[in-house]
Parts: C-alpha cells; structure tokens; sequence
C-alpha cells in the first residue's frame, strides 16, 4: 500500500513541475503576437519594426525611420522574460552612450502590453497594443522638455 502511495506522490510532483515549466515565460509567450514585420508609411517616411522569437525568454527587435535616402532613426529592442518579470530594453545609436534603457512591464492583457521607466528623460511609458490580426499601435509618452507628450504609431503587418 505504502508504495502505491509513494507511486502516485511521484506522479502528482512530476505532472505539477511540468505545468508548472510549462508556464515559465507566459508573460513573454503572451506577446507572440508581435513577432514579425511591421511599417507605417508617413509623409517623410517609413517606420517599420521587426520582431523575432530569439528563444523561450528573448524577443529580439530593431525598429527604424527610412526618409526617402537615409535611416534616420535606429534602434534594437529587446524583449526578456526574467522569472515573473518582463523587460523592454532599447539601445538607440547616440544616446544614453549606446547602452539599453530598460522599461519593465507594467501592465498587461492579451492585447496590450505597458513598459515604464519613470527615471528615463524620454518617454518613460511604451506601449503596444494589438488592434487585430494585421494591425498594432505602438505609443511612447511622457514628460518631454517639462511638457507630457504623446505620440502614437499603426502599423500593419508585413
């Protein structure tokens, strides 16, 4: 009897380990969505962002500006689940001594993600928001030169 037991302790530690690794970047697993090629064409250009699944707890990203000749902005984002924790870091060219800001998650649903750094000059808030299948907005905000500002950008996947 007393090996039954144990059998079937067995059983329930190993189906609970398994679900519980099953679950361990779900945060990160929430956003597969984004993962892809995305653009939005403007009067004086081009932003697009483009997102790949590195592995399990990394989604890797570089968003840009293309005028008609030039890039004009660029930037490389990474996506990293740590334990519970979710964080944006960007590396932009010529700021912040070419290091990453990291951003962590603030809040989250299915559909929207909201990254914060409130010691960040510009912006400390960044969003993405799923609109459906083919569609996203992405939003930065903040305070910029003492004044909050916001800007936001569709875009459509590629």
């Amino acid at each position: 009897m007393m090996k039954i037991a144990l059998r079937i302790l067995s059983i329930l530690l190993l189906v609970s380990c398994q679900k519980k690794s099953e679950k361990k970047f779900d945060k990160l697993e929430k956003m597969n969505w984004l993962i892809g090629n995305w653009e939005q064409k403007l009067p004086d250009g081009t932003l697009k962002e483009t997102w790949t699944k590195k592995n399990d707890s990394i989604f890797s990203g570089d968003s840009y500006f293309i005028n008609t000749k030039d890039t004009v902005h660029f930037e490389s984002i990474t996506l990293t689940q740590k334990d519970e924790e979710l964080i944006y870091s960007a590396a932009v060219i010529g700021q912040n001594n070419d290091e990453p800001v990291d951003f962590k998650l603030s809040s989250d649903a299915n559909t929207s993600f909201t990254f914060e750094n409130p010691a960040h000059d510009y912006p400390q808030k960044i969003t993405y928001k799923k609109v459906n299948e083919t569609n996203l907005v992405a939003t930065i905000s903040g305070k910029h030169q003492g004044k909050q500002s916001t800007e936001s950008y569709a875009m459509k996947k590629k």
